[in-house]
C-alpha cells in the first residue's frame, strides 16, 4: 500500500493546525508543574466559571447519555431565541462551539474560485476554515492601532469576493470597531451579494453591548450572519457550545448542512441552564469590569509596554521594548506558572505581541508579581 501521505487530498498536504492560547496541558507536561499549578492568561474566558445552576442541570441529566441527543438542538434554540427577543428558534442554529459554525458557514457557501476577506490580525480560524475547502483567502491588514478602516474592505470587495469575515470586538487587539462601520461594510456586501460573518463572541463582555450586537439587523440584512459561543462568558469552554443568528433561509441552508448530533445532550442542557441564570452573568461581568481596571492600572506602569485600551476582557500589549520577544516572556513567565499567548501566530503581527486574560484579582496580582520580577522592575 502507498504511504498515507500520497493518498490523503492535496489540500491537506501540509496542512497545519491553527496556534491557539489554552494550551496548558502541553505546559504542565513542559514545566512539570501540573495543569492545577499553572495560571492560564492565555484563554480568555470567564474566570468564575460555570454557575452552580449549569451544574445541577447536568447533573441531573446523567440519565440522558444512553440516548442520541436532539440532533436539532430546539430546545436551546427556543432557549437563545426567547433570550433576545423577537427572534425565532429558526433564525438560530446551534454548533459544537463557535468553531464547527465556522467551518460550517465556509464549506457551505463558498464555491469554487471564491475568495473570503479576512483581517490581520483576527482570529486564525476563519482563514483555516476557508484553505481547508480549498478556496482562497484575501487579508486585510488593519489600520493604525489595528482598527478597521471599512474602505478598505469595501474598496477590496469585488470580483470573486463572496464572504467578509469580521470579529468584534477583535481577537487578539480587544478592539471595538464602531457600528457605523460594521453597517457600511454590511449595506456594500448587500449590493455585492456578498456574505458578511460577524463574530461577536466576546462582544457580551462590552457594556451596553445589546446596542453595539447587529444581531437586530438580520431581517434588514439577509446577507449577514451573526456569531456568538457559549465558551467565553458563560464558561462552558469544555462543552463547546456555540451559536449564530441570521435570516431563516441561511439557517435552513445550515441546519441542512450541518452534520447530525453535532452537539451533545448535556451541552445543549448546560446551554439552556447557562442562559437561566441572570444572576450569575451579572456577577461575572461585574468582576470582570472590576478587575480589567486594576489590570490596566498596574500594566501601564510597566514603561516597556504598550497596552492596547481592551474592550473585550483580554489585553494586547506590545512588549518590543521590554528586552525579550513574546515568545521569551511566555518561556519566562511559565516558569513561574503563569501563561500567557503570544501572539506571533496571527497574520499580520510581529514577534513582539502577547495576549492576557483577565481574570480574578488573586491570579491578577499574581500575574503582575511574575511580570515584575521578569522584567525586573
Amino acid at each position: 500500500m502507498k504511504p498515507a501521505l500520497d493518498l490523503v487530498s492535496k489540500r491537506f498536504r501540509g496542512f497545519k493546525p491553527c496556534v491557539h492560547g489554552a494550551d496548558v496541558f502541553e505546559a504542565a507536561e513542559k514545566t512539570g508543574l501540573g495543569s492545577d499549578g499553572i495560571l492560564d492568561f492565555s484563554s480568555s474566558v470567564n474566570p468564575l466559571g460555570v454557575s452552580l445552576k449549569v451544574l445541577e442541570a447536568i447533573e441531573g441529566s446523567f440519565g440522558l447519555i444512553s440516548r442520541y441527543p436532539d440532533s436539532s438542538s430546539t430546545a436551546l434554540r427556543e432557549a437563545i431565541a426567547q433570550h433576545y427577543g423577537g427572534l425565532s428558534k429558526d433564525n438560530i442554529i446551534a454548533g459544537n462551539g463557535s468553531t464547527e459554525l465556522i467551518y460550517l458557514f465556509t464549506e457551505t457557501f463558498l464555491q469554487r474560485e471564491e475568495i473570503a476577506l479576512v483581517g490581520a490580525p483576527t482570529f486564525g480560524e476563519y482563514e483555516r476554515a476557508v484553505l481547508r475547502s480549498g478556496k482562497k483567502v484575501k487579508h486585510i491588514q488593519l489600520g493604525e492601532d489595528f482598527r478597521l478602516e471599512a474602505n478598505q474592505f469595501i474598496s477590496t470587495m469585488k470580483g470573486k469576493v463572496k464572504i467578509v469575515f469580521l470579529c468584534n470586538p477583535n481577537n487578539p487587539t480587544s478592539l471595538l470597531t464602531k457600528t457605523e462601520d460594521l453597517l457600511e461594510i454590511v449595506e456594500n456586501a448587500f449590493a455585492k451579494d456578498v456574505l458578511v460573518f460577524l463574530d461577536e463572541d466576546f462582544l457580551e463582555f462590552v457594556d451596553e453591548n445589546k446596542k453595539l450586537s447587529l444581531i437586530g439587523k438580520i431581517d434588514e440584512f439577509p446577507n449577514l450572519f451573526v456569531l456568538r459561543s457559549f465558551t467565553k462568558l458563560y464558561g462552558l469552554t469544555g462543552l463547546r457550545v456555540g451559536y449564530g443568528v441570521a435570516s431563516k433561509e441561511i439557517i435552513e441552508i445550515l441546519l441542512s448542512a450541518k452534520i447530525p448530533w453535532n452537539l451533545n445532550c448535556l451541552a445543549q442542557i448546560a446551554a439552556v441552564a447557562a442562559l437561566s441564570d441572570e444572576e450569575h452573568l451579572l456577577r461575572s461581568l461585574a468582576l470582570v469590569k472590576a478587575e480589567k481596571a486594576f489590570l490596566m492600572g498596574e500594566l501601564t506602569q510597566f514603561e516597556t509596554f504598550k497596552v492596547y485600551p481592551p474592550d473585550a476582557n483580554f489585553f494586547f500589549i506590545d512588549i518590543r521594548n521590554s528586552g525579550f520577544t513574546a515568545a521569551q516572556l511566555k518561556e519566562k513567565l511559565l516558569t513561574r506558572g503563569v501563561l500567557i499567548r503570544d501572539c506571533s501566530s496571527f497574520v499580520g503581527l510581529d514577534k513582539y505581541y502577547i495576549r492576557l486574560a483577565v481574570k480574578t484579582r488573586p491570579e491578577n496580582e499574581k500575574l503582575i508579581d511574575a511580570l515584575k520580577k521578569t522584567l525586573r522592575v
